[in-house]
């Protein structure tokens, strides 16, 4: 049965610790961490000059590009995590597992992970704790495959999530490219991107409870 699991991370054991000493207010939100690439962040601070001189000063991320202008109170950039969020992101790759969504504030990083089934989690959690990430499990919700009941997606897009794991779309690094996991649903690579998408953004912004039923009308 496919899980879905919140937990927190201290910042000192996963990343940006120094960031948050300089900048206690800081808070950002990750767009999706799905992959290897260098994700995009969505990062609020009392100013960008602070926020900016704190992240180039912090040895555990590098700022590869700053994707907004203007004087908005958050900002957009494409971030590089060190060592431990990398290692992270491979332990939950390897059991299975794909990190929907991470965001912190007040020193701390919340992610939402998604897992095959139980004992997935059972052992990324048991892996999580010998490297000493201090993750604190906050939710957990079961989503049955059979019916759709508990999801927040589709039944199209639960299957194209699905297959995406078993394949190892999800993997670091990918064991499937898009277009061949298209081949595999029998859909255009753009269709495919399209619905990946609106499963990961239904994925995030649901209020996840113990009974939620998929909507009735695919995308």
């Amino acid at each position: 049965m496919t899980t879905v699991v919140e937990l927190e991370i201290p910042a000192d054991a996963f990343g940006i610790s120094r960031t948050f000493e300089r900048v206690p207010t800081l808070e950002f939100q990750v767009g999706g961490m799905i992959g290897d690439a260098p994700p995009l962040v969505w990062v609020s601070g009392p100013d960008r000059a602070t926020v900016e001189e704190a992240l180039e000063a912090d040895p555990s991320v590098e700022v590869l590009a700053n994707l907004t202008d203007g004087t908005d109170d958050r900002w957009l950039y494409r971030l590089e995590f060190g060592r431990q969020v990398k290692l992270f992101q491979q332990l939950v790759a390897e059991n299975s597992g794909a990190i929907l969504e991470a965001s912190g504030r007040d020193g701390t990083w919340t992610l939402r992970l998604l897992f095959d089934d139980r004992d997935a989690l059972s052992n990324a959690h048991a892996l999580f704790e010998q490297y000493d990430f201090r993750a604190v499990v906050t939710r957990v919700t079961s989503m049955d495959g059979a019916s759709g009941e508990g999801s927040p997606l589709t039944r199209t897009q639960y299957e194209t999530v699905i297959k995406a794991y078993e394949l190892g779309y999800f993997d670091v690094p990918r064991k499937v490219t898009l277009q061949e996991l298209a081949a595999e649903l029998d859909v255009s690579h753009q269709a495919l991107s399209e619905r990946l998408r609106r499963s990961h953004a239904a994925l995030v912004s649901a209020e996840l409870s113990n009974r939620m039923a998929p909507t009735a009308v695919d995308p």
